[in-house]
Parts: C-alpha cells; structure tokens; sequence
C-alpha cells in the first residue's frame, strides 16, 4: 500500500518515514565512504545497493536531521513575509539527505533486515519522531504555514499548489502546532513513547515469526504436501542448520497455507498454535502490554488535540469522518457474514461426521476441510491449479501484458542495476511512446529476515519541482521453491502479484510537482491496486499466462470455470475475519484516554 506522507508522519506521530523532502546537502560534510551523503549516479538516482553498508545508515539519518533542521530554521526565520516560494516550495525542497537514507533504511528494514538494522531502528525511532515534532511544533514555521492558509483565496495559486497550503496547514494542526507549550511537551513525550513502543513491536512480531517457525522430525507427519512444498521445507530446514528435518516458515496471516493440505490434525494444530501466539506466550517478544500501551497513548494524545479518542483523530480527515459512521457501516455487514461463516462451518461439520472424524471442527481445521469442500462441491483441487500459475508466466505474461495492453507499457529486466538481495529484481519500465518511464524492483520470496505479508513502497517517487523519476519496489512473501524447481503459485498469490502492481502502477504513472502529494489518504490508496487485481481473471489476460509449466498448454477451460465459480466460496470465513479485526481495531482505538490498562486477551 502506498500512504499519505504527510498523515502517516502526523497521524502515527513517530517515525517520520517521508520527512518534506529534497533539499540539497553542503558537499563538505559527506564522509568518502558514505553513499548516501551524495545522490546517486545510477539511473532515476537508484540505490547503490552493492556500495550501501550498515554502517552508514546512522550518520546519514542523524545528518539527515540536522541539516532539515537547519533548513527549516532558516525558513522559519526568514525577514521576508512569508510566500509559497519562500516557504512551502522551500520545505519541499529540504531534507534530501534525510529522505535518500530513510527511504532505503526503513524499506529493507522491513524487507531485508538484520540485528544491526533493528538496533538502528529502535535507536533513531524516537530521534525521528523528535524530529518530526520540531518541525511541526516550530511557532515561527506554522506561523508562516497559517498566513499563507489565511491568504490562500488571494494567493491565485493553481490547484496543486493551493492543495498543497490546504495540507500543510492541516498536517500543522494534527500534529498539534496550536497547542500550548507545555501541551507541546507533552505531546513531543507521547510520540518518542510510541515510536520506541511501534518499534519493538514490529520487531517482535518478526522474531515471534521466525522462532515460531514449525519444525518437524518425521517426514510422515508433511502428508497431504506436494513433493515440491516438502523439498522447500527440507531447504529451509538446511538453511537454518537443521540437516535432516523439514520447516515449515509462519506467513503474517492467521491462517497458515499448509494448513490446507496437511492431513495430520496434529500437526495442523501444532501450527496454528505457533501462528496464533505470536508475542502472546510471555518472555522477550511478548507484545500484550505494548499494545494496551499504545492504545492509551494514542487515546492521551488524541485528547491533547481536541478529540475524544483516537479513532476520532484519524477518522476525522476520512471519508467515514467518525468512528460511530465506520461501525455502521461494519456492523451492518456482521450477520449476513456470520451467517454465511455458520453455514461454510455446517458444510465442514457434515464432511468431518461422514469421515468418521469423531471431533468438531476447530479453527486449525478450517482451511483443510475448506479445501476439501471446495473439491466436493466445486471439484477444485487447488494442487491441480498451481502448475499454471508458474511465477515468471504469471509476472510476464500476466502482470505485464495487462500493463502493456492496457497503458501500452513494456518491461526491461536490468541486470546491471545493484539490489538488496540476490532474489530481487530490478525491471526498467517504458511508455507506449518507448520513452523510459520508470524502475520496478520485485521481490517476491519469503524469506527469516522479511516482514509478513505484501506492500508497495518506492526508493524515490517521482516529482517535477524536484526532476525526479519514480523507483517502486514490490514485495510479497511467496514460497520459494528448492533449487531447480519452478514456483508455483496459488490463485491468491497471483491476485496479489496483481494487487500490488496495481499500487506500483500509481507509483509509476504519478505526475506531480511537489513531492508531499505524490502520495495519497488511506481512503484511496488502495484504488488503483483494487482495480488492477480485477484484471487476473479478464479472459485476454488469464489465458495468456494461465499455462501449465510443464507442457505449456493453457488451462483447461472446465478448470477455469471452476476457479470463477468457488470465488464466492469461504468468503463468510474471510470477511467475518476481516470484520473481526476492524471493529477490534475501532474498539481499542475508541477507548478514553483516562481508560485504564488493559488486559489485551480479556479485551
């Protein structure tokens, strides 16, 4: 997902990701050996990934800030009255040292981390969000912001850049700039607070995933896996130095792939458990107490801006505009999904009962008698499905041949170009005049040292004021199969690909002027991803990469109509899951902030 720069700093009041941006930096304070202290010379100013060490990301983030800072100040100090190019051109302008670092840092943080980066990361977070408050805490520079909001009507000011005062103005207030200072102190303590609490939880969460990894001793116990899933988990078991055993890796999801296919009940419940309990059995990484932390830190500082509580801070620059309108609208979609939920469980039940299986279904059954009423009912075997959905047909012929039909784009793979990791790859994207438009970074493989789940993010977005193109990165967390042999992908993960390419491709087609705008509210955001998954299944697309890996035959057109006809199946499971998780949100986010701590499992 792509977010909104500016709300994602204020909203979340931490990190400070994607500070304003580009500013140049005096050449004299950039070490030799530090890449970042000087813009890239490779194409569209790519990372130079093969030159970037560790050890460079803490001078450059620290730099970073000082030299914003100073930037900041000269313009918050300016004699001048304030003007848009004096001032909030001037801000777009500043911090490029700051957004290089923080835009490599923070994305192989989450995509290709190590003990050095998570120390980096718990150590600048709360330097970041300290950061970001003498930004929007500076009277001076919010007082420059105010007199051009209050002038904007007479400024004759085109649309972008009168968006653009509209948005400072905005982000100042959220992040508190009318508030008093000893307010203000108080505030600067809740960020720091959140940012070191946002941090350690990201990183337990990561070590909760990699520690709960499954590991089994006896190859029996992988019955109901393909002979290709059993040899990935031999891999993975190598590769952590466990010769002779097999390791199935947790995905950031409840519910585990394999979960589907392993026949031994057992086992099934051993890794469910292990996904379920992440951060939630005690010792290091436990994340009970930072969650009840967060929620009442969050609740304190939404009181300090005026709100009742957190969900109505963020809702109320969203389109729901307040937290009583987003549980309407989720509530009123709770019984027709449980219902649909109650009835996918009886179907379930009834398949167990005539099996013989003496035990009621439970939720480390779920996706395994899923998959077996989806053979019964739609006579879909998802083992059928996967070898016409081999990677490099889904991402060429697939992927790509929808962009090129339908914006006439074309892709290049660039060897040449440095990445992070051996499995990422860099692809060069040309307009349908052939004029090179922009860099894609794929990287799709699971991987220890990678979050969970899938996102977009980019290396460097695109903007005219700064002559900047775009570089996006995609990152999923497919399995990758042994040496040899092909990856095989689910008709879930191929929607994916799609999915987030949808978001790279709003990334690349952006044609902005100011660097704050290149990026959009939460409410949209996944407009441009929603619409392109779509695509997966539009005949002239599906049938030009929907072909076996082997044989090269397309899918059987029988198969096909059973893939379109079991879309609706489980979807009451999906959605009351999703529904779950949202209204929990909403509920922890609602709480006062003079509510007391809470115990995270009784909530």
């Amino acid at each position: 997902m792509r977010l909104d720069r500016i709300g994602k700093l204020v909203a979340l009041g931490a990190l400070g990701l994607f500070l304003i941006q580009y500013a140049p930096r005096p050449a004299s304070t950039a070490p030799a050996a530090n890449p970042f202290f000087t813009e890239s010379t490779l194409q569209y100013h790519a990372p130079p990934f093969d030159k970037i060490k560790d050890s460079d990301y803490t001078p450059a983030i620290e730099e970073g800030m000082k030299g914003q800072l100073a930037e900041m100040e000269k313009i918050a100090n300016n004699s001048a009255p304030p003007t848009f190019a004096n001032t909030l051109e001037a801000m777009e302008r500043s911090g490029q040292l700051l957004t290089r670092v923080t835009k490599v840092f923070f994305n192989l943080s989450q995509s290709n981390t190590n003990d050095t980066l998570q120390k980096i990361k718990s150590e600048e977070a709360p330097k970041l969000a300290a950061h970001s408050d003498a930004i929007y805490l500076n009277a001076k520079l919010f007082a420059r912001v105010k007199a051009l909001y209050d002038q904007r009507d007479k400024l004759k000011l085109d649309r972008e850049s009168r968006y653009l005062v509209e948005r400072y103005y905005k982000a100042f207030v959220r992040a508190g700039a009318q508030l008093s200072e000893a307010d203000k102190i108080t505030l600067r303590a809740l960020n720091q607070e959140e940012a070191k609490l946002t941090t350690q939880f990201e990183a337990n969460v990561l070590a909760e995933t990699n520690n709960g990894a499954l590991i089994i001793d006896n190859k029996p116990e992988l019955d109901g896996l393909t002979e290709a899933e059993i040899a990935g988990a031999a891999a993975t078991a190598k590769e952590r130095k466990l010769e002779g055993k097999w390791v199935l890796e947790l995905q950031n999801t409840t519910q585990q792939p394999a979960l589907s296919s392993l026949t031994n009940r057992a086992v099934r419940e051993r890794l469910f458990k292990a996904s379920v309990m992440r951060g939630n059995h005690g010792g290091p990484n436990d994340n009970k107490s930072i969650v009840a932390r967060l929620a009442q830190i969050r609740a304190q500082r939404a009181k300090l801006l005026g709100y009742p509580n957190h969900a109505a801070f963020t809702l109320d620059d969203q389109m729901a505009k307040t937290p009583d309108s987003a549980e309407r609208l989720l509530t009123g979609m709770v019984q027709a999904s449980t219902n649909k939920a109650r009835g996918e469980a009886a179907r379930m039940q009834k398949l167990i009962d005539e099996h013989k299986g003496g035990f009621t279904l439970g939720p480390a059954d779920w996706e395994f008698y899923a998959e077996k009423v989806r053979k019964a009912e739609y006579d879909l075997d998802e083992s059928q499905v996967k070898p016409y959905f081999e990677l490099e047909h889904v991402l060429h012929d697939g992927v790509f041949f929808a962009a090129n039909k339908l914006y006439g784009l074309t892709f290049k793979e660039r060897k040449d170009l440095p990445v992070y990791q051996p499995d990422v790859r860099v692809f060069e994207v040309f307009d349908a005049d052939g004029k090179s438009l922009a860099l894609f970074y794929a990287d799709y493989f699971l991987r220890p040292n990678k979050s969970g789940g899938a996102w977009d993010d980019s290396f460097v977005d695109q903007s005219s004021l700064m002559s900047t193109r775009p570089v996006i990165v995609n990152v999923c967390n497919f399995t990758k199969p042994a040496a040899g042999q092909p990856a095989l992908l689910s008709f879930d993960d191929v929607t994916t690909m799609f999915h987030e390419f949808g978001h790279a491709l709003h990334g690349m087609f952006s044609n902005i002027k100011y660097p704050t705008l290149g990026s959009v509210p939460r409410d949209f955001v996944e407009f441009p991803s929603q619409f392109n998954e779509h695509w997966a299944l539009e005949p002239a697309v599906f049938t030009n990469y929907a072909k076996h890996y082997q044989t090269g035959q397309p899918m059987p057109p029988e198969l096909v109509e059973k893939i379109k006809k079991s879309k609706t199946f489980n979807q009451g499971y999906k959605m009351t899951e999703y529904l779950a998780a949202a209204l929990l949100d909403i509920a922890w986010h609602d709480l006062p902030p003079d509510a007391p701590l809470q115990d995270v499992n009784s909530f």
